[in-house]
């Protein structure tokens, strides 16, 4: 199955609504949070890797190959990640993350796709 621009975008979008539930929860025992927060960084991370540089590049705030980085890290480099980086990026990161990826989905929509942005922006809301 092909994945288009617009799909990576989504699931950016919903693996960073999905982590700020977790992180939001006070119910959820630490460790859990932070192994699910982990896995959803690595799948942002293999998204933003996929995504054209013609499109992150409207939004340069945002250290783009950082975030690539990051979930290679992630799985590569497991052993030397501490709680707090994960929980670090989760609170501080992924909002902005988020924000420039709503906008890059709005502008990818007003391109052409039909989907829009409303479906993914729904799950983070």
């Amino acid at each position: 199955m092909s994945r288009d621009v617009g799909d990576r975008l989504d699931d950016v979008i919903r693996a960073c609504g999905v982590i700020r539930a977790y992180v939001d929860d006070d119910a959820l025992p630490e460790g859990l949070v932070y192994d699910a927060v982990r896995m959803r960084l690595v799948e942002i991370g293999e998204a933003v890797r996929m995504l054209p540089s013609a499109v992150t590049s409207t939004e340069p705030s945002i250290p783009w190959s950082r975030v690539s980085l990051l979930g290679e890290r992630l799985t590569r480099r497991y052993f030397d990640t501490t709680p707090a980086v994960v929980f670090g990026t989760a609170r501080v990161d992924v909002p902005s993350l988020c924000e420039a990826v709503h906008r890059l989905r709005a502008a990818h929509a007003a391109r052409g796709d039909r989907r829009g942005a409303a479906g993914a922006a729904d799950l983070t809301r």
